[in-house]
């Protein structure tokens, strides 16, 4: 790995984007790294943490890169289908923001789970104004998390969101002093990882079903879960508990 450093522990990855010299810029490079990331946790599930590094979680995709894409790559979807895998990973993705996260940096933001950041945050999608549109994702993924008037805010005029802002508008959920940030990303981590990590998944994909899919998805997710041995252990702990 060249653009990303890994750390791995049994029930967490915990990946930070390392390209000081571009501001964290997102280049073929890195899309390919953290493709890796993906098959490795798609195989393995656990939590997956991603940070930036020196104010910056990351400035948007490699503008360099960006203005010689053609029609064609346009097509191949590059930050799109690597954002979708990710908001995809079977258990939950903590992206910890601090300082700016603008343009694919904030349309990967978006496809975590949980965002929390430092009083440093800037969040926006500043695309139009390099001519081209959000097409990895903010589009949508922003409407569902803010709000169509907000959302129109941001992607047509440019309005760059501030921490009291995004944690206003629960785009970010909590804030830590930047010395802090990775802690307070681990904590989340924590609380996540003291839940059944198979209850946990069917939860993350039951709530990203579409529509029209429960309540059967729902019942079905719940029918596999009810013969689980690790339902049946926990909740005798709590009786046992409870009896104390």
């Amino acid at each position: 790995m060249t653009t990303i450093a890994v750390d791995r522990r049994p029930d967490r990855v915990t990946v930070r984007l390392d390209r000081p010299e571009t501001r964290n810029a997102i280049n073929q490079e890195m899309v390919d790294e953290l493709h890796e990331i993906c098959a490795e946790l798609e195989a393995s599930p656990r939590i997956l943490i991603i940070l930036g590094g020196d104010g910056v979680f990351a400035s948007g995709a490699d503008i360099a890169e960006l203005r010689e894409r053609r029609a064609a790559d346009a097509h191949r979807g590059i930050n799109a289908r690597l954002f979708a895998r990710i908001a995809a990973l079977p258990l939950p993705v903590i992206a910890a923001i601090d300082g700016y996260a603008l343009g694919g940096g904030a349309e990967l933001a978006y496809a975590a789970d949980f965002r929390i950041g430092t009083p440093t945050l800037r969040i926006g999608n500043p695309e139009t104004g390099l001519g081209i549109i959000a097409a990895a994702g903010a589009l949508w993924r922003l409407r569902e998390l803010v709000g169509e008037p907000l959302a129109k805010e941001i992607l047509l005029a440019g309005r760059i969101l501030d921490a009291d802002e995004a944690l206003a508008v629960r785009l970010v959920t909590e804030l830590h002093a930047p010395d802090e940030l990775e802690a307070g990303a681990n904590a989340l981590a924590d609380r996540i990882a003291a839940n059944d990590p198979l209850a946990t998944q069917y939860t993350k994909a039951v709530f990203h079903a579409p529509d029209d899919d429960h309540p059967r998805a729902d019942q079905d997710a719940q029918a596999i879960l009810f013969e689980s041995p690790e339902k049946i252990r926990r909740m005798t702990d709590f009786l046992e508990r409870r009896r104390r």
